[in-house]
């Protein structure tokens, strides 16, 4: 009798065995981690060069050209780069009627009238030191006071010298920026030899005649070798005159004393 009670205990402690492990639940499954996506490159950022990079780039190709040494890989590299230049100008106030400058501007005060002329100076390459059966022609602009970065009119100032000694010579233009054309393109900034224009009602009060005008000249840097291209035609001893060679896609005419655009020409040829 006790045998056979053990034979059952064990019998139903077996078959519990069994039910346990048919009915346990199996292993959890375990998600795989989730990998995100790397987040893609962002593009790179166009420089974008001002005034007091290009002043700078040709301050290096002057130095290099005087000295007879390559031009900088640094100014190389200058090449194809997007730019935007402010030339102040008409700081000493309206161009006389007898006057003729590139950039100039008067005032009509019975009509509150704004004039504003602004024409480009041409070049051919020999003047620029290339051989005379060069007829390729240039266009552009003297940059005024080309050792400052400023795009605002500079303060004006008393001219003064020490006493006993002889005034000092002004020197003349060193620094230009234009687009070098093949001899038989058409002009891309002044159409038909007229120069850009404006002529528009302002009231007296809405413009500076001490903080002038701005030229704004938007475009890319030449992919030309030669980027920037200096002579010395008085000699070693004078400073280098130097070209910035562009491409001027746009120029506009500005209110320096509320940034209004008093004018706008895209030069689509330009690039």
């Amino acid at each position: 009798m006790i045998a056979a009670g053990l034979a059952a205990v064990i019998l139903v402690g077996g078959a519990g065995f069994l039910l346990g492990r048919q009915t346990a639940p199996g292993p959890v499954p375990v998600a795989p981690p989730v990998v995100a996506p790397a987040p893609a490159p962002k593009p790179p950022v166009e420089r974008l060069l001002h005034r007091a990079e290009l002043v700078a780039l040709a301050r290096e190709a002057a130095d290099a050209w005087s000295t007879g040494d390559a031009l900088p890989d640094g100014l190389r590299r200058a090449a194809g780069q997007r730019f935007e230049l402010v030339l102040p100008f008409g700081c000493s106030g309206p161009t006389g009627p007898d006057e003729r400058l590139p950039m100039q501007w008067g005032y009509d005060d019975k009509q509150e009238t704004l004039r504003i002329s602004v024409t480009p100076v041409q070049w051919r390459a020999v003047d620029w030191g290339y051989d005379a059966g060069d007829a390729r022609r240039a266009e552009g602009f003297w940059v005024a006071r080309p050792w400052s970065s400023s795009d605002r009119c500079p303060e004006r100032r008393p001219p003064s010298t020490p006493s006993g000694t002889e005034p000092i010579t002004l020197p003349g233009q060193s620094l230009a920026v234009a687009q070098f054309l093949p001899a038989d393109a058409d002009g891309r900034i002044a159409r038909n030899g007229r120069p850009l224009e404006v002529v528009r009602r302002v009231a007296r009060a809405d413009f500076d005649p001490s903080r002038g005008f701005r030229l704004r000249i938007a475009g890319r840097v030449d992919r030309d070798p030669e980027l920037v291209r200096c002579v010395q035609p008085g000699g070693t001893e004078q400073r280098p005159i130097c070209v910035i060679k562009l491409r001027m896609d746009e120029i506009a005419i500005e209110n320096a004393a509320n940034d209004d655009i008093l004018g706008r020409w895209p030069l689509a040829n330009g690039r």
